[in-house]
Parts: structure tokens; sequence; C-alpha cells
């Protein structure tokens, strides 16, 4: 099973979700939560409130935080941290 690294940004948990590993085809977090998230076009916060729930609507879409708990079955932690608990 995968797991984060200590000390790198959202970005690059986004892009290691994503499963991209060549860094020129490295992506911004949308992009990466976008593929992640199978969806495409959505914000970043968008792409990962749809995985969380493909049924919840903007106007109910839980911030970056509170949405990457709920993903990871954590609560209260950072998002990095929660995003480095997610199994792939």
């Amino acid at each position: 099973m995968p797991t984060g690294k200590e000390g790198s940004t959202l970005t690059a948990e986004l892009n290691r979700l994503a499963g991209i590993t060549d860094i020129t085809r490295y992506q911004d977090a949308q992009g990466a939560a976008n593929v992640w998230a199978g969806t495409s076009g959505k914000a970043l916060i968008g792409a990962l409130n749809y995985k969380a729930s493909s049924s919840r609507q903007p106007n109910a879409y839980k911030g970056l935080n509170a949405v990457c708990n709920e993903i990871a079955g954590t609560t209260g932690l950072e998002a990095v941290t929660a995003l480095r608990s997610i199994s792939v």
C-alpha cells in the first residue's frame, strides 16, 4: 500500500494518489484531484468532494480539511496528513 512522504505538499500527495510518477507529466493539484476522483474540470475542492460522495451538491461541499478527513476516515487531521493515510 503506497504511503505519503514526510514534508510533501498537498499537490505532491494528490499526484501520488493519482498515480503520477513521471515528473515530466507532473500535474497541478486540480489536475491530480480530477484524475484521482475520475472527474474533469472540477476545482480541487469539487473533485475531492465528488470522491467522497458523488451525489454531493456544490452547496454542500466540505472544506479541504473536512473532506480529506472524510475520505481518509480520520478526524481532526490536517489535510496533507489525512491524504497520506488514504490507501489506493
